[in-house]
């Protein structure tokens, strides 16, 4: 099992920077640069939402062209730079050139990342302001990058891991933002992951795409979709080491276990939440089908709402499931909850099976569904399909923090 630290202390051929370009009245860091000393091979993964803010349409032009040449990524906040026609993606370009021309690389080597409100124009006078201050500030502290991509986020999000191979040590690592607006295809969230290690292009997105899978496209806050949603993997190769089969296994391994940290810490700071939940789907037709379901359970307000108040409402999960559009036999259905994450099965509490309730114990129940962490097991029959979601619980404290996002 991978060992993934929270911390990020340097990887090599890497610098990064987190700054106060003055976007933020707070005047916390609100602008982020990571950049490489050498090209990367680069991998991205964007939301699938129809309405792509503009970053996300230049940095899909981008690894069209140069997904073997990329060298930085410039990060900003408070504003989405999203439904901002043609001013917008200028804005983008502009935001990019500034980045090339302050590093003395090629513009087309450079991505470019915006998180914040939708439908309000860069500040570019401060923009450019940030990118100098960041520039001048490149080093290794990781923990200020990830602060500077921080909106609503209550803390910043980092993870790493470090590979032994025959050949020296590759390092992985990762920073992400999100809190609201998190759903599937991809989750609401920003992200960059590199690494040292000695990848292709191809080898970058095919296993960007993997731990995508089972992680950003597994988790829930609130069901919705960011027109902004990216994650970018920046392989420079600075250690060396080519990922070969021989420890093509540990890599992806270490890949996945680094961006299933930073996937669950966003769950974990989900605007309001309380409570961190582990839905797993079983028995299914097929995993396409048990996502679905688990989607639409972690989706649901009456079943967010019923944890966050600490009642053991199994009722509003199984009928969720029920209206997951995809077909199973009711009478098949079992549900189990277990307060914490990876519980024992004599941890887990039976609640419903052959179509009715267990005579299971209320206060057990409720005491289950008052946990900090609670995992929720729902098998819909025999299937070989499985999937596991991760949500959270829908509290007061949402509402507000939403109800007054602009002001």
């Amino acid at each position: 099992m991978t060992n993934v630290s929270q911390t990020i202390e340097q990887v090599a051929g890497f610098r990064v920077a987190g700054v106060a370009a003055g976007l933020k009245a707070s005047g916390a860091e609100d602008m982020s640069l990571i950049v490489s000393d050498r090209p990367c091979a680069a991998a991205a993964v964007f939301t699938t939402n129809l309405m792509k803010a503009a970053p996300v349409l230049l940095d899909m032009e981008r690894m069209a062209e140069s997904a073997g040449d990329i060298r930085a990524v410039t990060v900003n906040t408070r504003c989405a730079n999203a439904c901002t026609g043609e001013q917008g993606l200028a804005n983008a370009r502009e935001m990019s050139r500034l980045t090339a021309d302050a590093l003395g690389i090629s513009e087309s080597s450079v991505l470019v990342m915006s998180t914040g409100v939708i439908g309000t124009h860069l500040q570019m006078d401060k923009i450019a302001h940030g990118i100098n201050l960041a520039v001048n500030a490149l080093g290794d502290d990781w923990a200020a990058a990830a602060r500077g991509i921080m909106t609503t986020d209550t803390r910043p999000k980092s993870a790493s891991a470090r590979i032994e191979t025959p050949e020296g040590v590759i390092t992985i690592a990762g920073i992400t933002k999100g809190s609201g607006m998190i759903a599937p295809n991809m989750a609401t969230m920003l992200g960059v992951i590199v690494t040292d290690a000695v990848l292709t292009p191809a080898q970058a997105s095919d296993a960007l795409k993997a731990a995508n899978d089972i992680s950003f496209n597994r988790i829930v806050v609130d069901g919705d979709m960011s027109t902004n949603d990216t994650v970018i993997l920046l392989a420079n190769g600075a250690s060396g080491i080519a990922v070969h089969p021989n420890h093509a296994r540990q890599f992806d391994e270490a890949f996945r276990a680094v961006a299933l940290s930073l996937a669950m810490a966003i769950v974990r700071d989900g605007e309001g939440a309380t409570k961190f939940i582990s839905l797993e789907v079983t028995g299914a037709a097929d995993d396409a089908s048990a996502k679905v379901i688990a989607n639409t359970i972690a989706t649901s307000p009456l079943v967010k709402t019923a944890f966050y108040g600490g009642d053991a409402n199994w009722g509003r999960i199984v009928a969720a499931a029920g209206r997951a559009n995809v077909p199973f036999d009711p009478d098949a259905v079992t549900l189990t909850m277990a307060a914490g994450l990876a519980p024992g099965a004599e941890d887990s509490l039976l609640l419903f099976e052959n179509g009715m309730p267990t005579a299971y114990n209320e206060a057990t129940a409720t005491e289950i569904v008052k946990a900090s962490e609670v995992t929720v097991t729902l098998a819909v029959g025999s299937g070989p399909g499985s999937a596991i979601v991760y949500t959270c619980d829908l509290s007061h404290d949402y509402v507000s923090i939403n109800g007054s996002y602009r002001s």
